[in-house]
């Protein structure tokens, strides 16, 4: 079928542009779309194009799209112009019809199951869109403009990948032999303002209390582990959490993709890479903590320990580097440090259980959880002290708690957040960094909103 009848049977099939505009797309505008986006390299190079400026690059691709369908005879309304132009547009500079859920900011997961299907979650909860890809081919071309950003290649050798997009954004895409259906893409957002303690308060992620006291422990260089399942915003905590840094430390990031968003200018950031087509080149996590012991760090700040580099950072630690922090999948603070004995055993070392509880008690001051309620929030749900070891068991004691008391008929979680009436031994450290908390904020007594 020719240009000038793929555009007179979207004319028929969508008068109005109602296909445009709804984003309910027909078989027969994804395959003019395609033409148009074929016709469109055919005519330009794309060594120019890359080197445009991308506003400039934006314009001559409209100029050249509506040129296009001038020459094509068809009549198409100004609706339809400017959503033919914006496709073209996010085929070529971004990626293809997930662009716009990219710059929807209440969108924080996309998740794109096979070319047939695409979810968001918006406020916690998951909800299917209208968005679809032309086929397979045109998903992996996406998943490949992706991963190929960031130096990582997916294809059957390698048929899973962890990349980033350039403002922070965490993917993860697998595809066949692993992914039966075809390929998948998951997207968790990042925001492009950072997000401040301020914000998780205003949320209710947690009382103003326990974020004043939260900061205190982060400027009195206390080691922090934040604990919590897949998507309880244990990231963005750390994130959060960073932000009470000074300016005049100098701080070192291990990820394994850079998600990060640290706003002192002294900054660090190390990234993993994965072994090569031949299965070499490989740099784990462990190997650039190792490094960053001399790279002269105040503080080293781990995305999440999944391994033998727990061992490292627990040293580091205990050796002079007070102030780090990292994140850990647990789904409470005393499985959290279950695991991180568990990834102690992976770094090949004969220690005795006793030997490595020792390591964990003396490195670690605290345990934040965090957790996703089922209306969708986000909370801390928790925030532990570790006080010792008290024969071949570490000790701990719990200094704020939330505790849900119901669900309201919307869904809504209803709960408080609670002192448990005990005074951390920490806060003998923040006294003496010149940081003092209300008598009274640690009374049992009391619940806060």
């Amino acid at each position: 079928m020719s240009l000038r009848e793929r555009l007179n049977t979207i004319q028929m099939s969508h008068p109005a542009g109602a296909a445009f505009v709804a984003g309910a797309e027909s078989a027969a505008y994804r395959a003019l779309r395609t033409d148009l986006h074929t016709q469109l390299l055919d005519r330009v190079d794309v060594e120019v194009m890359g080197r445009m400026a991308p506003e400039r690059l934006r314009e001559e691709l409209r100029i050249l799209v509506e040129r296009l369908i001038g020459e094509a005879g068809a009549a198409l309304n100004a609706a339809e112009r400017k959503q033919i132009v914006v496709d073209i547009q996010n085929e070529i500079m971004g990626l293809g019809p997930i662009e716009p859920l990219l710059a929807d900011p209440t969108v924080s997961d996309i998740l794109v199951n096979t070319h047939k299907s695409v979810y968001v979650e918006r406020a916690g909860r998951l909800e299917q869109t209208a968005i679809r890809f032309d086929s397979d081919e045109h998903l992996m071309k996406v998943i490949d403009k992706i991963v190929s950003r960031v130096g990582r290649r997916v294809d059957e050798s390698s048929p899973m990948v962890d990349a980033r997009l350039p403002d922070g954004s965490r993917v993860n895409a697998i595809i066949p032999p692993l992914a039966i259906d075809g390929p998948l893409l998951s997207i968790r957002r990042f925001a492009a303002v950072p997000l401040k303690m301020d914000d998780l308060v205003r949320h209710k992620s947690l009382p103003p209390e326990l974020a004043a006291l939260l900061g205190g422990m982060v400027t009195a260089k206390l080691n922090l582990l934040i604990s919590g399942g897949t998507g309880t915003g244990k990231t963005t905590l750390l994130n959060v959490l960073s932000g009470y840094i000074p300016d005049t430390e100098r701080i070192v990031t291990i990820e394994d993709a850079a998600e990060l968003q640290l706003q002192q200018p002294h900054v660090v950031r190390l990234e993993t890479r994965p072994p090569n087509i031949e299965g070499k080149g490989e740099v784990t996590q462990r190997a650039l903590v190792r490094n960053s012991l001399r790279m002269r760090p105040d503080r080293i700040i781990i995305g999440e320990v999944r391994g033998a580099e727990t061992l490292d950072m627990l040293q580091a630690m205990n050796t002079g580097h007070e102030g780090s922090m990292a994140t850990v999948h647990a789904n409470s603070p005393r499985d959290a440090l279950t695991r991180v004995e568990n990834m102690l055993g992976m770094a090949g070392m004969a220690l005795s259980p006793k030997a490595m509880r020792q390591q964990i008690a003396s490195a670690l001051t605290a345990v934040l959880q965090v957790a996703r309620l089922s209306d969708g929030k986000r909370k801390i749900v928790s925030l532990s002290e570790i006080t010792g070891l008290e024969g071949d068991v570490i000790t701990m004691q719990e200094v704020f708690v939330f505790r849900q008391t119901g669900v309201q008929p919307d869904g809504q979680v209803v709960g408080r957040f609670h002192a448990t009436g005990v005074r951390p031994k920490f806060l003998e450290r923040l006294t003496v960094r010149g940081i003092r908390l209300p008598d009274d904020m640690f009374d049992p007594g009391r619940t806060y909103d």
